[in-house]
């Protein structure tokens, strides 16, 4: 068994901590008792009191508290890998992450910047590759592979939510390197049908036809190439601190950036692939179309299971205790009084 909060369990310490205080408790009371005289004297005075109430209440209580805590600690039933066979491609998705990606996505007031709706569009997407391998790259100045082609989706939306540009060592939007790098995380395997999938505002200002270069590269070892624009034509700023905008040092004014359609265009049609924009509804629709002409095949690989969670069981278990709890009273049960258990014998 394995638990998703482990450290709740340090709270289990508290039952020895409880369960000493109890015997302080109780030496303390027989103590003020036998001040009053000898305690088999002094039950027959008290005639209701049970002896072994008290001591099977602190174990309902302790019970309760135990499966409480675990509950609380979220436990799984354990973790184990399944082999599956499924039919698809190999996707390796690369994504942004320079500067511009902070600027909003459109004019509109209250858009979300590039980069979160670069995030929910891709997190939409993943969802819909569940037949098919995947890999994550981020990149700006330079490409960083994120996670490897794999049948792990969990794995790579969480990495996908750790992407931030103001944690890339160098900025940039080196969309050539990208592309390269995609390309190299294939498998060897020829096939098995591939596909990039390049989430960016396309604002390669340094040589475009390096760009074209990669993407001929690509298309020689038959991967295609498609393109999902982030962000709107007309220029916006990009936010830097709280309230102020990034400015060129050059010039002293504030940068502005736009979506580069035209070259987001060229990528995709060279690549043999299709260009949407993020913030088009049916953009999804029609980027798994365009990937559905993608060859598949039978993809065999591993995946991560996770068993159901446990914390419900524990939880009820800790609630019949308390119940339990409740319902035991500290003195005897006085209809076991009328009751006769051993009969004395007449002689």
């Amino acid at each position: 068994m394995s638990f998703a909060y482990p450290y709740i369990l340090f709270l289990l310490l508290g039952v020895p901590v409880y369960l000493a205080l109890y015997m302080l408790g109780r030496m303390a009371r027989r103590k003020k008792l036998n001040m009053f005289g000898r305690s088999e004297s002094l039950l027959r005075l008290m005639p209701l009191v049970s002896p072994y109430k008290p001591p099977l209440k602190l174990i309902l209580q302790c019970v309760a508290y135990v499966m409480l805590v675990v509950a609380l600690a979220r436990p799984w039933g354990g973790v184990k890998s399944e082999n599956t066979t499924k039919e698809g491609i190999e996707v390796v998705i690369a994504v942004d992450a320079s500067t511009s990606m902070l600027a909003p996505s459109s004019t509109e007031k209250g858009a979300p910047d590039r980069m979160r709706m670069a995030k929910m569009t891709l997190e939409k997407l993943i969802n819909r590759l569940s037949d098919d391998r995947v890999g994550l790259i981020a990149f700006a100045g330079d490409a960083y592979t994120l996670i490897p082609v794999t049948n792990d989706y969990v794995s790579a939306k969480m990495f996908l939510n750790s992407i931030n540009p103001d944690q890339m060592p160098t900025q940039g939007t080196n969309i050539a390197a990208a592309i390269d790098m995609a390309t190299r995380s294939f498998s060897d395997s020829k096939d098995i049908g591939k596909a990039i999938i390049l989430l960016t505002d396309a604002e390669e200002l340094e040589n475009p036809e390096s760009v074209m270069q990669a993407v001929d590269r690509a298309a020689k070892r038959n991967i295609q190439i498609d393109v999902i624009g982030v962000g709107g034509s007309e220029p916006v700023q990009i936010p830097q601190g709280r309230s102020g905008f990034m400015i060129d040092p050059t010039t002293g004014e504030p940068v502005r950036t736009a979506l580069n359609e035209d070259l987001a265009l060229r990528i995709a049609e060279q690549g043999k692939g299709i260009y949407v924009n993020a913030s088009n509804k049916g953009s999804l629709n029609e980027l798994e179309k365009q990937m559905d002409k993608v060859a598949k095949t039978a993809l065999e690989g591993s995946f991560t299971a996770v068993h159901d969670e446990l914390y419900g069981l524990f939880g009820w278990l800790a609630l019949i205790f308390i119940l339990l709890d409740i319902m035991v009273v500290d003195s005897k049960f006085g209809w076991l009084d009328r009751i006769t258990f051993f009969k004395k014998e007449e002689n």
